[in-house]
């Protein structure tokens, strides 16, 4: 005696209505075929159920690949966003004292960088007044330690922009901020014929916030943008 079982009615029409919403549906896809090669034995190779997880292997990757463009376009966008904004902030100040104000305090909120850093290089003996009142976030060197700074010494040719990880920040630099300064984003700054060259370093506590893999064309726009405003505060 022999039984076989049968679907019901309804759903059945309800499938052959709607076959789609099998088709649709992974897991009760891959259930069917599962159920397909378990009825053939196990000394049949189903060459279509191999090329469906194949297939299905692929269409994995391409969502994953996908995902990450996505997540890619996103942050360069959330990236360009900030770096506007902080251009935008930093066109403000009428005066020099409240543009390095701003730059210590809300140019860097924007950008979301613990703490920033303008550095000069000059050949002038003594302490000037504006140096003493910002010096949270204005520094002076002696002409070549910028240089030295950016190539630690060894010397050759420095790039627009370094991304870094770093052990612990110089105080010539950050001062006391120096000791929780794990990584760093350093723009080196021209600022003109005849002007020795500056330094904007970005300090954060996070040793996975800049690091040399990052793009720096966002970082290179913004500099070239800040070297001219200080420019104009030079002349």
């Amino acid at each position: 005696m022999s039984s076989s079982a049968v679907i019901d009615d309804s759903l059945r029409a309800r499938i052959i209505a709607e076959p789609e919403s099998i088709l649709d549906d992974t897991d009760l896809m891959r259930a069917l075929v599962a159920a397909n090669e378990k009825s053939m034995g196990g000394n049949i190779v189903d060459l279509r159920g191999i090329a469906m997880e194949r297939m299905e292997a692929r269409l994995d990757r391409l969502e994953d690949t996908h995902r990450a463009v996505i997540a890619a376009a996103y942050e360069n966008l959330a990236g360009t966003n900030q770096v506007h904004r902080a251009i935008l902030r930093m066109l403000d100040p009428m005066e020099f004292e409240g543009f390095l104000s701003d730059l210590g305090g809300d140019v860097a909120g924007i950008l979301r960088v613990d703490c920033i850093r303008l550095v000069l290089e000059t050949a002038q003996a003594g302490e000037d007044p504006v140096l003493r009142r910002f010096s949270h976030v204005l520094r002076t060197a002696p002409p070549g330690a910028i240089e030295g700074y950016l190539t630690g010494g060894r010397g050759g040719a420095t790039r627009p922009v370094t991304l870094r990880q770093i052990q612990q920040g110089q105080s010539a630099i950050y001062g006391e901020a120096a000791a929780w300064v794990r990584s760093e984003a350093c723009i080196r700054l021209d600022l003109g014929e005849g002007r020795l060259p500056g330094l904007l370093a970005m300090g954060a506590e996070d040793p996975h916030q800049f690091s040399p893999q990052q793009g720096t064309d966002l970082l290179a726009f913004f500099g070239g943008v800040f070297e001219r405003c200080l420019r104009r505060w030079l002349s």
